[in-house]
């Protein structure tokens, strides 16, 4: 029988035994070094630590200074990241970029925003219950999503902005061997602000390799009255042309819901293990003028499945009058989530802070 590698972990394997080594790193132990944790002498807690000295939370947080980047963690492998933990301040989450680079790559298989990655896009805070992404009271962002690499792992954080920010951080790995058959995780954000008239919005493009498409996360902004969602989600791959393998029926449908989301004539919010329309924001009758949604599709249990390209797109589609469709010119980001063999297509580039930032 094969030694149990460590890894899958569940209730149903928690019980054998393994050669696996755990390993964390935070701004207490930024090499993940055994035996090297809470020895900072430096750092953003050396004031609040006053006279205790050594191994008083002395370096629980580093700052990430504007317009520059922060090597968070560099692994050697192989392994698999477990879990990631951080926090930062809600005016951060869309200027701070967290990128993901396996096995001494040049470009990141994840570029994403940090709040959009954590379902979290429109920096207003929001909790998520679900299987990979949980998001806690306050600003509590973790990741379960299983990351394997074989050579190298490397960790940055981008600061896009014109202002330092705090960033709290944890990443939970174990090194152990890794299968041949595991893929590498990869994540793409993407935006259309306005998405124009007749478009669809492309969730994900040029993908290209052997892989599974895992999840969707949709940050929504409504520009018009009524009913936003009857656009489809589609899924073309390996050669499809004009016509996808896969066509929804719905936006709410993609999502899990049905009928609009509505009971007694309001949205109803929910946030479950695989999918949930977990955020909506109200007008407010002053400022905020919109309503706006997130919501997550975690392909988990059913993922979709490529042998050589994928590409992803919703239609935005309202209702107009007589009972006609009217294709929406909404505000729609994104972040597509997949495994896939290695080499992969480098993500499109990031706008600039202004083309990121919510308002």
């Amino acid at each position: 029988m094969t030694a149990f590698n460590g890894l899958g972990m569940g209730l149903g394997n928690l019980a054998r035994l393994s050669n696996a080594k755990t390993r964390s790193i935070t701004p207490e132990n930024f090499t993940g070094e055994k035996g090297k944790g809470g020895m900072a002498t430096e750092g953003t807690g050396l004031a609040a630590s006053g006279n205790l000295g050594q191994g008083w939370k002395i370096s629980p947080s580093v700052i990430v200074p504007a317009n520059t980047s922060f090597t968070m963690a560099e692994m050697d492998g192989p392994g698999v990241i477990q879990h990631i933990w951080l926090t930062c301040p809600v005016e951060s989450w869309r200027h701070l970029i967290l990128n993901i680079y396996w096995d001494d790559e040049e470009t990141p298989s994840v570029r994403v925003p940090v709040g959009d990655f954590f379902c979290n896009g429109w920096c207003e805070r929001s909790l998520v219950n679900s299987l990979p992404v949980s998001v806690n009271p306050a600003n509590g962002f973790n990741s379960y999503w299983e990351m394997p690499f074989r050579q190298k792992a490397k960790i940055v954080m981008d600061n896009v902005s014109d202002h330092n920010h705090v960033l709290y951080y944890q990443i939970d790995y174990t090194l152990t061997e890794v299968p041949g058959d595991m893929a590498y995780f990869h994540a793409q954000w993407r935006r259309s602000n306005p998405l124009q008239y007749k478009d669809v919005h492309t969730i994900v493009d040029g993908i290209q390799g052997k892989g599974h498409y895992v999840g969707t996360y949709l940050a929504w902004q409504v520009n018009s009255n009524n009913w936003f969602g009857e656009g489809e989600v589609k899924f073309f791959m390996d050669g499809d042309g004009e016509f996808p393998t896969i066509c929804g029926t719905g936006t709410e449908d993609y999502f899990g819901g049905a009928w609009n989301w509505d009971m007694n004539g309001q949205y109803v919010t929910y946030s479950t293990p695989f999918l949930g329309m977990h955020q909506h924001i109200k007008p407010d009758g002053l400022y905020k003028a919109n309503q706006r949604f997130g919501m997550y599709r975690w392909h988990i249990m059913d993922p979709i499945r490529f042998e050589a390209d994928l590409r992803v797109t919703v239609q935005a589609l309202g209702w107009r009058s007589h009972g006609k469709y009217l294709p929406l010119q909404d505000d729609i980001a994104s972040v597509a989530f997949w495994y896939q063999s290695e080499p992969h297509q480098a993500h499109p580039a990031l706008p600039d802070a202004y083309g990121l930032e919510v308002i």
